[in-house]
């Protein structure tokens, strides 16, 4: 039996988080933000302003090559695994290749954060995304558009999961004049 890829949903609002620590960073999230607001199943309804990342679990041979990291949100009827498969379009269409080694520089990398109060686990998607409750560089933005917001499965607000993060690896407002 083949997927109905045609099948919608009530229209939700899907957060989702970009990185960049390759190349033109600050373009290729430009780029990412604006295709996905092209999608004709996406409605970019806010977007956070960018942070400079130290790499997180990066090998000691890229620890040098920091990340600029930003949220979107999103409006959309499309199902989760479709959502996922847009958002993977999107880092394709921009020349990124998943592989099977994790945590390497990448000139784009969109993870869905959370979809509506949806709640998935299969071996292609997880929702809410299960790390981030504790990863400073996706709430950091998100606590700038949704303070208030609570993750799927989370009790605090993102800006109370915020609070009780260790201050490293460092997240800093990124100065768009000093450097990409």
């Amino acid at each position: 039996m083949q997927a109905d890829y045609t099948c919608r949903m009530p229209a939700r609002e899907a957060v989702l988080s970009l990185g960049s620590n390759l190349g033109a960073r600050l373009q290729s999230l430009e780029q990412a933000r604006g295709l996905i607001g092209r999608h004709p199943d996406m409605r970019v309804t806010a977007t956070s302003p960018i942070y400079e990342t130290e790499p997180c679990g990066a090998p000691e041979a890229f620890a040098a090559l920091h990340y600029l990291n930003m949220a979107v949100i999103v409006e959309t009827s499309l199902p989760p695994l479709i959502l996922s498969e847009a958002v993977h379009a999107v880092e394709r269409a921009m020349g990124r290749r998943r592989g099977a080694c994790p945590n390497l520089p990448r000139n784009i990398d969109i993870d869905i954060i959370c979809h509506g109060e949806i709640t998935l686990a299969t071996p292609v998607l997880t929702l809410p995304h299960p790390r981030a409750h504790l990863r400073r560089f996706v709430l950091q933005p998100l606590s700038d558009l949704l303070p208030g917001l609570i993750l799927p499965g989370q009790t605090g607000t993102v800006t109370d999961l915020l609070r009780g993060l260790p201050e490293t690896p460092r997240v800093a407002r990124w100065n768009y004049g000093l450097r990409q």
